[in-house]
């Protein structure tokens, strides 16, 4: 795929326009070219200077694991799904509270973040879905429940998949809701399939395939089957017919079927691990993922900071939606907001997970250096 050159344009100092692989060459010069025609965008932060979701000491609930209050999102609020319901934009994010020092070593617990235009945030007090004494508990305990998709059918039936961490494998379940609220856990996106052939795997990051259909985003079968893209360390897939039980795709020597992988020299030369659902379009199915850079000294690209999470886009064919047809050569969204760049992760991050439309414009919801929540908008027509 030939090579464009995607660079970033600063307009106003609370104003960012980003566009594909956005790139600041220097302070002084900067110029811009367009995304490609398939690609989505351009994305708007609507204020650099805050985002919409941060930490709060001050709420607490009653865990049923640890048998006391707990501060259940004091310490960050980050990588989050979101969805519209009622004119509403609901955002589900990740809440870590402070039981234990460093990534990965908390609990998380996903919370509940509604506002009619997309900024403003309404939160509840307590999580909707959290580590509890059910049968889920050896699959989410101690680590708990993290980066949360969401989805909908046509007919109301939201769908999340999220990362169960017990501390020793990350594994993605699933759980299913009619009010976003309330959810039933099903357990293992892939505990059946295959006779249990992938139980214990390590999997994460389900990006179903939806439409903008009737002014929202509702889950869109392919091939009459259920598709998901998952996977961090490359693109995978897999399928369904009920939703909560899950195959992944095999190739001929029947091994998972690796769609696209990191890229030596490029911003995603470590992880091209999937962001928000999937959503197809009339030049075929688009893929937003996280690219991860690998360091300087190594195969990462010198444009973009060692260890930083970079934001790209693939494209699937309609007619073989395993087929790469596009992929973006530069990311069209990077850290770049002071609280994009320091927090619990310090090479920076902008996670994206959560996409929503509303009134004409897509609402790209993203972790901001694993510590807050970021928005970033487009008119999308």
């Amino acid at each position: 795929m030939k090579k464009k050159q995607f660079v970033f344009l600063s307009l106003m100092s609370s104003f960012l326009l980003v566009s594909c692989g956005s790139k600041k060459e220097t302070k002084e010069e900067v110029s811009t070219d367009s995304l490609p025609e398939w690609a989505i965008g351009e994305f708007i932060r609507p204020d650099i200077t805050t985002p919409v979701i941060m930490p709060d000491s001050a709420t607490e609930f009653y865990c049923p694991m640890r048998k006391e209050q707990v501060k259940w999102e004091e310490s960050d609020t980050f990588n989050p799904a979101a969805i519209t319901k009622d004119g509403k934009i609901v955002v589900l994010y990740r809440a870590e509270d402070n039981s234990a020092q460093g990534i990965g070593k908390r609990t998380s617990r996903i919370g509940y973040a509604e506002s009619t235009d997309g900024i403003n945030m309404v939160r509840r007090k307590e999580p909707v879905l959290f580590p509890a004494d059910d049968q889920f508990k050896d699959i989410e305990a101690p680590g708990g429940c993290e980066d949360p998709r969401v989805a909908v059918t046509d007919d109301g039936l939201y769908v999340m998949f999220y990362t169960a961490w017990n501390r020793r494998t990350p594994r993605l379940a699933v759980a299913t809701s009619r009010d976003l609220i309330n959810w039933e856990k099903h357990g293992l996106a892939f505990g059946k399939a295959y006779n249990g052939r992938f139980e214990n795997l390590d999997s994460k990051s389900a990006s179903i395939v939806t439409e903008i259909k009737d002014g929202k985003i509702v889950i869109k079968k392919i091939n009459g089957k259920y598709l998901m893209y998952w996977g961090e360390r490359a693109v995978c897939a897999a399928t369904s017919d009920d939703l909560i039980n899950w195959e992944p795709v095999l190739n001929e020597q029947n091994d998972l079927k690796e769609l696209a992988r990191p890229r030596d020299g490029y911003f995603d030369s470590k992880l091209t691990e999937c962001g928000p659902p999937a959503l197809y379009t009339d030049k075929g199915i688009v893929l937003l993922y996280n690219g991860k850079n690998g360091s300087h000294d190594e195969n990462g690209d010198v444009n973009y900071p060692g260890g930083s999470y970079c934001a790209g886009q693939f494209l699937f064919d309609l007619n073989d939606p395993y087929k790469v047809t596009g992929r973006l050569d530069k990311p069209f969204f990077y850290p770049e907001a002071p609280y994009e760049k320091s927090g619990q992760y310090v090479d920076g991050t902008v996670f994206i997970e959560g996409l929503a439309y509303l009134n004409g414009k897509l609402y790209l919801y993203y972790g901001c250096a694993d510590s807050q929540v970021g928005v970033a908008i487009c008119d999308y027509k």
